[in-house]
């Protein structure tokens, strides 16, 4: 039902990673992206690093 009601370039995936990305900029918090959309650690550290590389520490080269 809700397929039909979205445009035809929206997808349901889509709009559940737009929604984890929107979430890792406003808290910038892997922890709460892990619980709350039941994501791995890695995948949770890849939204945070996408929405706030300046929260994600580099290790020095």
């Amino acid at each position: 039902m809700l397929r039909r009601t979205l445009p035809k370039n929206v997808t349901l995936v889509g709009l559940r990673q737009d929604r984890m990305l929107n979430e890792a900029f406003g808290t910038g918090d892997p922890l709460k992206l892990m619980r709350l959309f039941g994501i791995t650690a890695q995948t949770a550290m890849r939204y945070v690093s996408a929405a706030c590389p300046e929260r994600t520490a580099k290790l020095p080269r």
